[in-house]
């Protein structure tokens, strides 16, 4: 299937100036929902996305090379201390198209502290269930079936329930899933109801236009309204600019995620009255634990991502979550340190006896995104708060493990440490302190920097998703979360999107008048 797209190579003027009633920046989870609702609904729609439009015919299932073609920054977006790799998808579809398909609603609990702290009591659970139900239906999310269940996800359902640990099939937005374990590099079969495969040509169908290439440079204000953007359409393969672009919009809509967002809003210095533009990052600091098994478990094969166990998701159990995610023989060998040489090959010999398990935890908002001389820039260190939850996941891994029959557990640290026994877990992990590199770390879940609360002092978004500071400027992604969701956030981002562009199409300012 190949979407109606305008891309670079189509652009044959050196300028455009356009007018829409609502102009989306982004096509991700948050920008295709809203360019969707808002084109079914009547309203004239322009989407530009920065990325390039790559359809699933050019997936080819290897993951160094897809993160080059759909990644930010090819793969390399890293926090200024270099110890943490942010993935996010640049691409039309965004990081929908890479993302392992996990869906999660926002807990209860977080929505109640959302509530009693920021003063987001509009967000209650049963305002948000018709559109989580929605985008449920639309997207064919379902929980995961046995046979979806792979043999390494099947381990981590064994040890957890050997020690009575809660531990529950994930949920999944795909469609006779493939079980190929390839979903970080495009889903080459269409079955993931990415962005790609669904809101986005549903979108076009009402009459949005979708432009690709185009990096929105500037947001347009007047009279302290929004008034449209300004953009530059680029040559993928060059970078080279080949068209200036305006577009006039009676809305603007920002769902470009939780980093260039934020960075956007900056660069055309807008709406950070109080000074909380970028920062409150979070990001679930994901790690991954490997075991290693006397018997094969080949923990690349089937689904990517079968259990996860939720004992200790709430703060007060601990504030972290386990999830069975399999993973290459390459990816394994990057998680822990294998050694060199021999060492390295006697590691990677034994591959298909490993199973693995990703962890992430409740962290705090402690960084910041910034534009520092006209750079990105990225600000993070776990929290000495947090730091505990991330010793606590992977002694619970490790117990989970060797509870299946594990032999020995692999930890993700930046030295090589690993734990022979069930007896030796606590003194194994005790002995990681909280330095640069100690810790071998990605975040797939960025979020947290255009904060949404009720006080206009302490927040950049108001409880319907309108920048307090400029009317008609709205957000939609990830950054609007005041604190971090603990789970898979891509869910929580369709459904809040679809609630803010009901409350867009209400026009209770009369933007579309």
């Amino acid at each position: 299937m190949m979407l109606n797209v305008i891309t670079a190579a189509q652009v044959k003027n050196t300028t455009l100036n356009l007018e829409a009633d609502a102009v989306v920046i982004g096509s991700g989870a948050g920008g295709a929902v809203m360019a969707y609702e808002l084109a079914a609904a009547g309203k004239s729609v322009i989407l530009l996305e920065a990325g390039s439009y790559i359809p699933s015919s050019r997936f080819n299932e290897k993951f160094p090379d897809m993160l080059e073609l759909l990644y930010q920054d090819e793969g390399n977006q890293v926090t200024s201390q270099g110890d943490l790799l942010v993935l996010q998808g640049r691409c039309l579809g965004g990081s929908t198209v890479v993302n392992g398909c996990v869906t999660f609603r926002v807990p209860d609990f977080i929505l109640e502290k959302w509530s009693q702290e920021y003063g987001l009591t509009n967000l209650t659970p049963e305002t948000l269930a018709p559109y989580f139900e929605k985008v449920e239906k639309n997207l064919s999310i379902h929980t995961n079936q046995p046979h979806e269940i792979n043999e390494n996800s099947r381990k981590m359902q064994k040890g957890a329930e050997a020690l009575g640990w809660s531990v529950k099939p994930l949920k999944r937005n795909i469609k006779d899933c493939g079980l190929t374990g390839h979903c970080l590099s495009g889903c080459k079969t269409d079955r993931k109801q990415s962005m790609l495969v669904t809101y986005l040509p549903w979108a076009s169908h009402y009459g949005a236009k979708i432009y690709t290439d185009t990096l929105v440079t500037r947001i347009l204000e007047k009279d302290g309204r929004a008034s449209g953007v300004e953009a530059e359409v680029k040559d993928p393969e060059t970078g080279k600019t080949v068209a200036k672009m305006s577009v006039q919009a009676k809305v603007v809509v920002t769902a470009a995620g939780a980093i260039q967002t934020p960075l956007l809003f900056l660069k055309s210095g807008l709406a950070n009255s109080s000074g909380q533009v970028g920062k409150n990052f979070a990001c679930h600091p994901s790690t991954m634990i490997v075991a290693e098994f006397g018997s094969e478990v080949f923990t690349w094969r089937g689904a990517m991502l079968g259990v996860y166990v939720d004992e200790f998701e709430h703060p007060d159990k601990g504030g972290f979550v386990l999830e069975g995610g399999g993973a290459g023989p390459i990816e394994l060998g990057m998680s822990t340190e294998p050694g060199t040489g021999k060492s390295y090959l006697d590691f990677m010999s034994r591959a298909k006896n490993y199973a693995s398990c990703v962890s992430l935890i409740h962290d705090h908002n402690v960084g910041q995104v910034s534009w520092v001389d006209g750079k990105k820039q990225i600000d993070y260190q776990i929290a000495e708060s947090d730091f505990p939850a991330m010793k606590a996941a992977f002694k619970a891994a490790a117990k989970i493990y060797f509870a299946a029959g594990a032999e020995r557990v692999f930890l993700p640290t930046g030295d090589k440490r690993i734990i022979e026994s069930v007896e030796e877990i606590d003194s194994v992990v005790d002995g990681i302190e909280n330095n640069p590199f100690a810790i071998r770390m990605v975040s797939y879940h960025p979020q947290g920097t255009m904060r949404m609360g009720s006080d206009p002092a302490k927040a950049v978004v108001n409880p319907y998703g309108e920048v307090h500071d400029v009317k008609g400027l709205f957000v939609c992604d990830a950054s609007l979360f005041p604190t971090s969701i603990i789970v898979n956030p891509q869910e929580s981002v369709y459904a809040l999107s679809n609630y803010i562009a009901d409350r867009i199409l209400e026009d209770k300012a009369g933007y579309f008048a």
